[in-house]
């Protein structure tokens, strides 16, 4: 995760938190842990693993990164993820992060970009919002009920903790939130 260079405004995070919620009703995200190899495929994005390349290819992909790129073909588009030695979660926050990029239209490669990629992931992998159904004690709740990393769960408890405080003060949900809520998405 990108380490904070880059700070967004507060109607970019809305607006990126707006893309993920929609995305979840338009690809039927109907359950957590959340699966961005399954809204991938939905998105009719074909997903290759380095350890199905050649040894050529894998060392020309592991020189454009360790974790994953999204390529465009004519009218295809491709997301490469590094599944070898590397875990499922850490494999499927790369699709989600791949998945940003796309959905958010970033036509570069550049820090920026990364940061709102980043936040992308970070945010559909574990939404406070329906953090907050399962009413975690710790991060060890979230790192079992929405299947991520033990990193991603104690940055997604702490970002949890700033959301239930602001929302506990104005008792007010974003309008996102309340579409995402209202879409009956399933807490394992």
């Amino acid at each position: 995760m990108n380490k904070g260079r880059w700070k967004l405004t507060g109607k970019r995070y809305d607006f990126i938190k707006e893309v993920v919620c929609d995305l979840f009703i338009r690809y039927k995200v109907k359950c957590i842990p959340v699966s961005g190899f399954e809204i991938a495929s939905k998105m009719g994005v074909s997903l290759v693993a380095y350890s199905g390349l050649s040894e050529k290819k894998r060392g020309v992909v592991l020189g454009l990164s360790k974790d994953g790129f999204v390529y465009i073909n004519k009218n295809r588009t491709y997301i490469y993820y590094n599944d070898m030695r590397i875990s499922y979660e850490r494999q499927n926050w790369t699709v989600l992060h791949e998945i940003g990029h796309i959905v958010l239209n970033h036509m570069g490669n550049n820090a920026q970009e990364e940061y709102e990629a980043d936040f992308f992931a970070k945010y559909a992998i574990a939404p406070p919002v329906l953090v907050h159904r399962i009413k975690p004690e710790s991060f060890w709740d979230i790192y079992e009920h929405f299947d991520i990393s033990f990193t991603a769960a104690i940055y997604a408890y702490n970002y949890y903790q700033i959301w239930r405080r602001r929302y506990e003060s104005i008792h007010v949900l974003a309008p996102y939130e309340k579409r995402m809520l209202a879409y009956q998405i399933k807490c394992s």
